[in-house]
């Protein structure tokens, strides 16, 4: 692949935890080489307040993030992605729009923090440990080379990161 930056879009069932923090790691630690959004299949119309706490205890600018539909990606006008990861296996399994451009899919799943049944403080727990794992992963993902893989060898190394935290 060439050219840069690349466009990464991350999906979710509900778009309120994991796709939201998977983009904002990447855009934090792209280093501008890449471009990550975020939607889901069927939004919850918010953003998880305890992500956003979470997201801001580690540094990052989130900015006003929102819960959105995924369709909003397949339209014409939307930016063509190169990547389409999902981070959830509800996700993954759905019929997922047609992407333009063909971009290159893969799945990281990441257990729902959102789902989680506890204290406050052992919840706030549950999402730095989801958030780690993600920081991992894609700190693999950013660290590829891009520019020297095709397509298909590309692929193979994202299905090889869904195995690594």
């Amino acid at each position: 692949m060439t050219g840069s930056p690349y466009d990464v879009l991350f999906l979710c069932t509900g778009n309120s935890c994991r796709s939201i923090m998977a983009e904002c790691i990447l855009n934090g630690m792209g280093e501008g080489r890449f471009r990550a959004f975020s939607a889901g299949s069927h939004p919850t119309g918010q953003v998880h307040p305890m992500a956003l706490d979470v997201l801001h205890d580690k540094g990052h600018p989130v900015g006003n993030p929102r819960s959105k539909a995924w369709d909003e990606f397949a339209a014409p006008d939307a930016p063509k992605m190169d990547f389409v990861i999902t981070v959830c296996d509800q996700a993954a399994g759905e019929v997922c729009p047609v992407w333009p451009g063909q971009p290159i899919s893969a799945h990281l799943g990441f257990p729902d923090p959102a789902k989680f049944e506890g204290t406050e403080s052992e919840t706030r727990a549950c999402f730095a440990e989801v958030y780690e794992r993600m920081h991992r992963t894609l700190a693999a993902f950013a660290a590829l080379p891009f520019e020297t893989c095709g397509p298909a060898e590309l692929k193979r190394r994202l299905a090889d990161l869904a195995g690594l935290d």
